[in-house]
């Protein structure tokens, strides 16, 4: 170990902030190995020059470094993430995605609807829990308007930001400058205090974010979801209508189904008689009609899943007539895409022939075939090389072909289906831990983590799918980031940033320095979290208030809209590192979409804030 002068930890600190945030503006390393090597760094550093604190003892050693791991805020956002998981296994958030787009008319207005309500309910509650929540739903309603996901990702963390910043506890920032305040000596903040200002800047940021910021976003769509969709990849599927389903009674309108959205009905059996498009208006479903139609894996899924009364294949082949006995395994079942092998045995035989389901325990939901359009029952057509066939099955059945020479499974294809018969419990879990962390009657990390314990408890998921639901790329930045923000606070970087601003502005009027405190402070909440920033800059706010004889409660407030500024960066804000993988973002994707935020934010600040607080 050396001693070296306290200037040079602080500047050795800044260079590996300034090599961390180049490393993610290049994008040539991975998020998580620019991260952790960061981390490293700040262990070796301090490690060789430790900053000693009064007594002579190490105030930066490996067990703050470290602390990020195991903070109350990153397995809040880790555990929130697989109670979100246990809500989209269960089917609940696609549902909620539904309910949306039936209130909303169109897909277009829904987002819209959607946007506005997160940054209404993000006043009232903690807005991490509100983006889980809605991120699928933000996913389905891209998918209904056939928008890239990456047009409204960031968006929904942007305007739950904005929401946070309305009340006392939008935002544990919030609280945390309340909580400095009374520190130091000062009253803290009640509940709408910086409601008014508040309202003002979420509103123009609103008209921002969801007018103007989608058009500077990459369209950018993931490979993998094209994959499982199918990039709009048709499968011929037979539906046999029961007592039951909800098609009974309806009628073609102009030649369609309505209530078949995105399945094309290429014929209707009635009996022996077969209906071909165009459909009469007055042709009515009836009970034990067989329909066949063409519809890609997502419509043709959720068409079954939505409709109990409609039965694909499994019932030819003699397999259970009772649907509500299907319903409840679906939770225990996936989906999966098989391709009929050129050498295959199947070729030229028909699914009857084949008993497909009793010789592999999987239910054919469609056929795929690209060469030509098919109209005709499918257990009549006779398979050939290259054709895909969607099936349905337990996960070990599933699996099982992938060593089949007969019809081998496509690996990436294979997904679960929703548990959705679990879907009131997975309700009621989760909003027992919102009323549980909002009510303040344990501690959010607390909530979450009860609600992580009860969702696989219950069924609601298993332990590989909560698991999967974690995203190591957000623990090793928030993790990065903490430590990040206590180096800067134990080596005096932070102060000294402070302190060179009020230097640069002496003799400026309240409003300059007021305006330029919020701008510093916002920029500095994308290189550091939001909490650091309101913890490193309150007392700061406090100082330069008295220094310019005025009242220090706008200056505090700067730091409350400021400090939650972090729009410009994915490290700066937990909702940030939420939407980064669901949305398939780039770290300059945030600069580009967040910065005109910023600016937009402290131009209206600072001509709203001096005004508004008597400081003109």
């Amino acid at each position: 170990m050396f001693s070296v002068e306290p200037a040079v930890q602080m500047w050795a600190t800044f260079a590996l902030i300034a090599a961390a945030l180049v490393s993610f503006a290049r994008e040539r390393w991975p998020i998580e190995l620019t991260s952790l090597s960061v981390i490293a760094a700040l262990l070796v550093l301090f490690h060789l020059f430790p900053v000693n604190g009064t007594d002579g003892q190490s105030i930066l050693g490996p067990a703050r470094i470290l602390a990020g791991f195991a903070s109350p805020a990153l397995i809040t956002v880790v555990a929130l993430l697989v109670v979100g998981e246990g809500l989209k296994q269960t089917g609940v958030l696609d549902q909620a995605a539904q309910l949306v787009f039936a209130v909303g008319g169109n897909a277009a207005r829904s987002i819209l609807i959607v946007l506005f309500v997160v940054m209404v309910i993000s006043a009232a509650l903690n807005n991490i829990p509100v983006v889980v929540m809605f991120i699928p739903i933000m996913q389905a309603l891209a998918g209904r308007l056939g928008r890239s996901v990456s047009s409204v990702m960031i968006p929904l963390s942007f305007v739950a930001v904005l929401g946070g910043m309305v009340t006392l506890i939008g935002s544990s920032t919030n609280l945390l400058v309340s909580g400095e305040l009374a520190d130091l000596g000062l009253r803290p903040f009640d509940f709408f205090d910086f409601s008014v200002p508040g309202l003002v800047l979420a509103a123009v940021g609103f008209l921002y974010v969801a007018f103007i910021a989608p058009r500077l976003l990459p369209d950018r769509a993931s490979m993998a979801n094209e994959m499982i969709e199918g990039a709009g990849k048709q499968f011929m599927a037979q539906l046999t209508v029961r007592r039951n389903s909800k098609l009974v009674g309806t009628h073609a309108v102009g030649g369609f189904f309505p209530d078949l959205p995105d399945v094309t009905v290429r014929m209707v059996l009635q009996g022996e008689h077969a209906n071909i498009p165009p459909y009469d208006d007055d042709l009515s479903i009836s009970a034990g009609d067989v329909l066949v139609v063409a519809a890609t894996r997502k419509a043709l899924t959720a068409a079954l899943q939505h409709d109990p009364g409609l039965t694909g294949f499994e019932d030819i082949e003699g397999g259970s007539d009772d649907t509500n006995d299907r319903s409840k395994k679906a939770g225990l079942q996936m989906l999966g895409e098989v391709m009929v092998t050129p050498s295959s045995r199947m070729i030229g035989q028909t699914l009857e022939q084949i008993g497909f389901r009793k010789r592999y325990s999987c239910i054919v939901l469609g056929i795929q075939r690209r060469s030509r359009m098919i109209r005709a029952r499918v257990t009549e057509i006779r398979l050939e090389a290259g054709d895909v066939l969607l099936i349905q099955g337990k996960r070990a059945d599933v699996r099982a072909l992938r060593r089949n020479r007969e019809a081998l499974l496509l690996e990436w294809s294979a997904t679960d289906l929703p548990r959705r018969h679990r879907g009131l419990r997975a309700i009621a879990i989760f909003a027992a831990v919102v009323a549980a962390a909002g009510s303040g009657m344990v501690p959010i990390v607390v909530a979450t983590l009860t609600g992580v314990a009860a969702m696989i408890a219950v069924g609601c998921l298993n332990i590989r799918q909560a698991a999967a639901a974690v995203d190591r790329n957000i623990i090793l930045t928030i993790a990065m980031a903490l430590a990040l923000g206590a180096s800067l606070q134990a080596t005096g970087g932070a102060k000294f940033i402070a302190d060179a601003m009020t230097m640069a502005l002496g003799g400026a009027p309240p409003s300059v320095v007021l305006s330029a405190f919020f701008l510093m402070v916002a920029l500095l909440s994308n290189l550091v979290s939001t909490k650091a920033a309101a913890v490193l800059f309150t007392p700061i706010a406090v100082g330069i208030a008295r220094s310019l004889g005025v009242d220090p409660i706008p200056f505090a407030v700067a730091v409350v809209f400021a400090a939650n500024c972090s729009f410009a960066s994915p490290i700066g804000y937990q909702t940030n590192l939420l939407v980064m993988a669901p949305g398939h973002y780039r770290f300059l994707d945030f600069a580009r979409a967040g910065l005109p935020l910023i600016l937009i934010l402290w131009i209206t600040f600072s001509l709203f804030a001096p005004w508004y607080y008597g400081l003109e």
